[in-house]
């Protein structure tokens, strides 16, 4: 493996671990500075928004606890990246939940911006 390869990949494992953090926090402030400004995200009931409606999603609150990203996988094709990794969290009824999602980073000339997601539930 390069060292760019690897340094790429060490970045990208960072940003998707702060992203699940974000998430979970309401950390919109770290979402405005790492997606992109044609970002969309499609949401588990299926609703496409863009990258407003996100941060505004995100401002209010998870209503799911103890969420946590697992089986990470990072596909590096040049300057554009594919995550896909499974999620555990807690329902606001106490009961276990899982999940997929799959975000695309684009290295841009800002460095690795988000510009796509889609979070599924199972």
């Amino acid at each position: 493996m390069t060292d760019d390869k690897a340094r790429h990949l060490a970045t990208l494992r960072e940003l998707n671990h702060h992203y699940v953090r974000s998430v979970a926090e309401a950390d919109v402030e770290w979402f405005d500075r790492h997606l992109s400004d044609d970002f969309h995200n499609t949401n588990p009931d299926g609703s496409v928004i863009e990258r407003a409606a996100f941060l505004a999603q995100i401002g209010r609150g998870s209503a799911v606890k103890d969420l946590r990203e697992h089986d990470v996988k990072i596909r590096l094709l040049g300057g554009f990246a594919i995550i896909h990794a499974r999620t555990s969290y807690t329902k606001p009824d106490g009961s276990p939940g899982a999940g997929w999602y799959t975000d695309d980073w684009q290295l841009r000339p800002e460095g690795w911006r988000c510009v796509s997601a889609h979070v599924s539930r199972s």
